[in-house]
């Protein structure tokens, strides 16, 4: 296979990204599916440092700063996280450079056989694409010989294909109300599933959590052996300064005092950064020594592109992949903060299976007009349930069968001094990108 087949071959699989509310059950997501692709590959999950990390928001942003201390401290690292905004080969990384198309088609074509075989046989159902992905990048990173893996949950945690690895370091990030038709409907069902990922005897850094969600991750620490690091409480953080290119902070665990600064902007991403540090720290107690100049120069020098990401100025133009209520709240504060501007034109966009009403009641505050349309994702909630949602909030919209299309009704009423926020989920942010990008 070629690059472009292989990526074909997997997408033919059944792909849960794709399809809103699958129930999430151990008959679906069942493990031992991937232990029994893992094995004739000589289990590469196996045999080498392990940083988890699961959670509602923050994940993603938490794992980049995490793999880029390490690359920065001279570690060969590892790095796995989804969705992705362009190509799927940004899904895996070794030491910041995503795996080649060559190298990606060399893996699955070797893959092939043995998904068939396991396929064929259906002993415990049908492999995922998810489950086929988890596979090449554990192949790729043994055969890369890397130190550290750094890898970010997929969804919710204790069923997820990642959760077969024996993590050194478990991080569960703020965790809110997302994927309830899959996950749970309250915050304490959807953190025990984050916390499924938690292994006997590991470390766990814990973000700042709803009362509720603390608790069943104290209790599952207590079950499995596990050392609990609370983030606000172990380890604290004060921002110093800021602006559009970025904040200045430090963060303080035990005697030990760092000043850091982050190209991010956003006061959660300093909660983040927060629980990367402690990670770190706890690396290096298990063998991993991470340098403080390697956590000050990582830092400073992390890249995540698509969160409160500045795309344009004059007027300024802003994309964000915020996707739930808590998400949308923070980033409406984060904009009035670090924003000044005559008027907010927000463009919106999500999936089916999101709180519209819940992200539309915070995007009120913000004012301005909005637009509603889709992405060219296929799990894209339809125009009319989003106008359903907005109107239950009291909200006025106004409509754009595509991308292009509202940008097109937006252009000739925007000032220079005006704001411009594409929102909703990491599809319409990745469509805009590539749209600005030609």
């Amino acid at each position: 296979m070629d690059y472009r087949q292989a990526v074909d071959y997997i997408l033919g699989f059944t792909d849960y990204e794709t399809i809103p509310g699958i129930a999430y059950t151990a008959a679906n997501y069942d493990l031992r599916r991937m232990e029994k692709l893992l094995l004739p590959l000589g289990n590469p999950h196996l045999g080498t440092k392990t940083v988890h990390i699961a959670g509602t928001k923050g994940k993603g942003s938490t794992a980049a700063m995490v793999s880029q201390v390490l690359v920065s401290a001279g570690y060969r690292t590892g790095l796995f996280t989804s969705p992705h905004l362009h190509t799927i080969r940004e899904r895996v990384r070794v030491n910041n450079s995503p795996i080649t198309g060559e190298e990606f088609a060399d893996i699955v074509t070797g893959l092939k056989p043995v998904v068939e075989k396991i396929n064929n046989e259906a002993e415990f159902g049908n492999l995922t694409t998810f489950e086929i992905l988890t596979a090449v990048v554990f192949d790729y990173f043994k055969k890369q010989g890397v130190d550290v893996q750094v890898l970010e949950a997929g969804l919710g945690g204790r069923l997820d294909a990642t959760n077969v690895v024996q993590s050194d370091i478990c991080v569960i990030t703020s965790i809110s109300l997302d994927h309830t038709a899959i996950l749970g409907d309250t915050v304490a069902e959807i953190a025990g599933e984050k916390a499924g990922i938690i292994k006997p005897g590991c470390t766990v850094i814990n973000a700042p959590q709803p009362d509720e969600a603390g608790e069943v991750i104290e209790r599952t620490c207590r079950q499995q052996g596990a050392t609990l690091i609370q983030v606000g409480r172990d380890i604290t953080w004060q921002r110093t300064a800021g602006d559009l290119r970025g904040q200045s902070f430090t963060v303080k665990s035990g005697k030990t005092e760092y000043h850091l600064t982050i190209p991010l902007i956003g006061d959660y991403q300093l909660e983040n950064a927060a629980a990367a540090v402690a990670a770190l720290e706890a690396l290096s107690q298990r063998g991993v020594p991470v340098p403080r100049q390697a956590i000050e120069q990582g830092l400073g020098e992390v890249n995540w592109p698509g969160r409160l990401q500045i795309v344009g100025e004059h007027p300024f133009f802003v994309v964000d992949g915020a996707h739930n209520g808590y998400s949308m709240k923070k980033l409406v504060e984060t904009v009035k903060h670090y924003f000044t501007y005559s008027k907010c034109h927000v463009i919106f966009a999500t999936s089916c299976d999101k709180d519209i009403r819940g992200m539309a009641q915070e995007l009120a505050a913000l004012g301005g007009s909005i637009t509603v349309t889709r992405s060219s994702h296929p799990r894209a909630a339809s125009l009319s349930s989003v106008r359903e949602q907005f109107s239950r909030a009291g909200m006025e919209i106004r409509e754009a069968g595509s991308l292009p299309e509202a940008l097109g009704q937006i252009k000739g009423e925007t000032e220079n001094t005006d704001l411009i926020l594409v929102t909703g989920s990491l599809f319409i942010v990745a469509d805009t990108l590539a749209c600005i990008a030609g």
